[in-house]
């Protein structure tokens, strides 16, 4: 693709990369056939190709386009044109320069929800405290939020170990920590029964995902910084950096190219992302050391109380995180299957559910629509549970399945 930067805005890191981008693509359009908002609109904005014109037009012009502002809300940030795109074009990473461009700030009601979100979201204690209390008026609340505001959480013991083989650090996020805080209880006790030792870096907070992608870089570098600080010390200590949420994982492992030109943090970041796996690759990296998983009796779904009973069929659903964020796929499937579990067919798995993180709630009309899509799917044949491997996919798809919805790590014993 022809580019016409300024030469001032060359100069600059940004400018660079964003014109090596811009000129990796070939305008041949296979993005699109894999892109969820345009197979729902037709719109050529509401695809890769399209965003890419636009992106290029805003960077070479320097205006606030409510056009390309619009446009690039509207996407989802999957991901899924990268894995289709046969030019290797690094659209998240062209879309990051822009959103940082633009900013975070909005009109209206979108100005408005980003803020409350900017507000609740990344500080742990605060979100705790306002998750426990939008839950006494959910009645009230818009169904994108309400959705969100189920909690998860099972009676599952403290493991305690006194020679382990190997340790591992587990990171907590914000959300999951909050919301479904049984998916990293459980994971510590399945690793402690076959010698893994589980710790936590008590000052770990939001990865930095949430205000990366609203255009806030400079707050997202900070958080970023202020993790790298938590976790660098403890990283000599342990076999691996282990995330349970997907998005999380996509975050945490990109430190180093997000702080690759910060002479104090860049090899610290870079040390962090190499120790980062998803859970999936540590469990499947055990497995060939001889360890083995078997299927649960039962899956705790709101509440220790209320269980599901023994699950044979299973549908699987790959976040856009793992699938073409992180390039993981075949882990979690080798996994449930070698339990004992029947993964049934999913039709169009490589689309996007519509969480996207803070998108099912700025993008409610889009997000149902890709949710009712991806359920039809995913419940087509009778399976018991439908699995995933991150918070935001979990919280979304449950607010309107039929049948549970769990991180399937809680499916392992």
């Amino acid at each position: 693709m022809r580019t016409d930067f300024e030469e001032a805005y060359l100069q600059t890191r940004q400018g660079q990369r964003a014109n090596e981008i811009l000129r990796s693509c070939v305008h041949c359009g296979f993005c699109n056939a894999t892109c969820p908002t345009y197979q729902l609109t037709g719109d050529e904005l509401d695809g890769p190709r399209g965003r890419i014109y636009l992106m290029r037009e805003f960077l070479q012009t320097g205006a606030n386009d409510v056009r390309t502002v619009n446009h690039l809300d509207r996407c989802l940030t999957c991901r899924a044109c990268e894995s289709t795109c046969p030019s290797g074009v690094a659209y998240a990473e062209l879309a990051e320069i822009v959103r940082s461009e633009i900013g975070p700030r909005r009109d209206g009601l979108q100005g408005w929800l980003r803020r409350v979100l900017t507000f609740a979201i990344p500080e742990v204690r605060r979100l705790r405290r306002l998750v426990a209390l939008g839950r006494w008026f959910r009645w009230m609340l818009p169904e994108s939020l309400a959705s969100h505001l189920k909690t998860r959480t099972a009676e599952v013991p403290r493991p305690h170990m006194t020679r382990p083989e190997k340790t591992v650090l587990l990171l907590d996020g914000c959300v999951q920590r909050v919301n479904t805080p049984a998916t990293n209880a459980v994971l510590e006790s399945l690793l402690a029964s076959r010698g893994v030792a589980s710790v936590r870096a008590p000052d770990e907070g939001c990865c930095g995902s949430f205000e990366l992608h609203a255009g806030d870089e400079p707050q997202a570098l900070e958080r970023i910084r202020h993790n790298i600080d938590a976790i660098y010390p403890l990283l000599g200590g342990v076999e691996a950096v282990v995330s349970t949420a997907s998005g999380c994982g996509v975050t945490v492992k990109d430190y180093g190219r997000l702080l690759a030109h910060d002479a104090d943090y860049a090899a610290k970041a870079r040390d962090v992302s190499d120790k980062t796996m998803d859970v999936s690759k540590y469990l499947v990296l055990m497995s060939g050391r001889g360890v083995t998983w078997e299927r649960s009796e039962s899956v705790s779904v709101d509440g220790a109380q209320d269980r599901v009973s023994r699950v044979d069929k299973v549908a699987w659903h790959s976040p856009c995180t793992l699938q073409h964020g992180q390039r993981v796929s075949g882990n979690v499937e080798k996994l449930l299957q070698g339990a004992g579990y029947e993964l049934v067919p999913v039709r169009d798995a490589h689309l996007c559910c519509g969480s996207a993180g803070s998108y099912s709630i700025l993008q409610p009309e889009m997000a149902d629509k890709l949710r009712e899509r991806k359920l039809s799917s995913l419940q087509q044949h009778g399976a018991g549970v439908i699995a995933t491997a991150n918070i935001g996919c979990q919280s979304h798809l449950s607010g309107a399945a039929r049948v549970p919805v769990v991180h399937w790590i809680e499916l392992l014993k």
